[in-house]
């Protein structure tokens, strides 16, 4: 009989086991959410400072490092300027586009630039200043100039400009494209990336990275601390703990020392 009540209790305690491992896990996974927010709360100060040295190295970075960036434009008109327009003149006019768009980076082109303007660079360093679009739906050339002086980017986008009307008619053979605008000082955009910007990205590595450590050492840590460490990783109940009291191991020492 005793031994069919042992059979009884451990096919019971088998039974209910996978349910308590189940729960034990679940409430081991909340517990390791909540552990980890109040291990980021309980850290703050050190995260903050990160935050703040992250910020301020970028910021120094941008101060040193980042060159003041300017753009100007132009856009020309690349359809027939007669009166009338007819659908054929609007369907060969797109059609052109990119024909339009290869000669304004063509090698005779910024070769000629570099000329009129005595510019100290070679014609691929020059085409990798320049970005050429056709916006959709429209027979609108526009062109884009980006170097560190605003003065020399409104000049190499106007000279750009007229190099290439007259280049398109010789090379196309039709009329000439239509000048839209011309680059002026005011019209000059100034597009260096913002300090703001460069300050909101060194806090967020610096947050990252401190966070990313704190969260890797908490997970690299497999010691058992507590009483509910026990508890929650071996899944045993704890019997007894033996208390620990600093002022006894500084009176053991203070005795070693006599």
């Amino acid at each position: 009989m005793e031994q069919e009540k042992k059979s009884l209790e451990l096919n019971r305690n088998t039974s209910i086991s996978p349910r308590v491992q189940s729960s034990n896990t679940d409430n081991a996974m909340e517990i390791d959410l909540v552990e980890l927010f109040f291990l980021l709360v309980y850290h703050w100060k050190a995260l903050v400072l990160c935050t703040l040295i992250g910020a301020a190295l970028m910021g120094l970075y941008h101060l040193n490092s980042v060159k003041p960036q300017y753009t100007a434009s132009t856009e020309m008109y690349i359809t027939s300027t007669d009166s009338v327009i007819s659908l054929s003149d609007l369907q060969i006019g797109s059609s052109l586009a990119n024909d339009y768009l290869n000669i304004i980076k063509s090698r005779g082109v910024l070769n000629k630039v570099i000329s009129d303007l005595g510019l100290n660079v070679n014609y691929r360093e020059l085409a990798n200043l320049i970005t050429v679009s056709n916006p959709t739906s429209t027979h609108i050339i526009h062109t884009e100039v980006t170097t560190g002086d605003l003065a020399l980017s409104r000049d190499i986008a106007n000279d750009l400009l007229v190099v290439s009307i007259d280049r398109i008619y010789q090379v196309v053979g039709a009329n000439q494209p239509t000048v839209i605008d011309y680059s002026n000082a005011e019209s000059v955009r100034d597009v260096t990336s913002s300090i703001i910007k460069s300050f909101a990205i060194g806090a967020m590595i610096g947050f990252m990275a401190a966070a990313g450590y704190l969260i890797l050492r908490m997970l690299m840590d497999s010691t058992i601390k507590t009483e509910e460490d026990v508890e929650k990783y071996l899944q045993l109940p704890v019997l007894s703990a033996v208390p620990y009291y600093e002022e006894n191991e500084r009176s053991n020492h203070g005795k070693q020392k006599e």
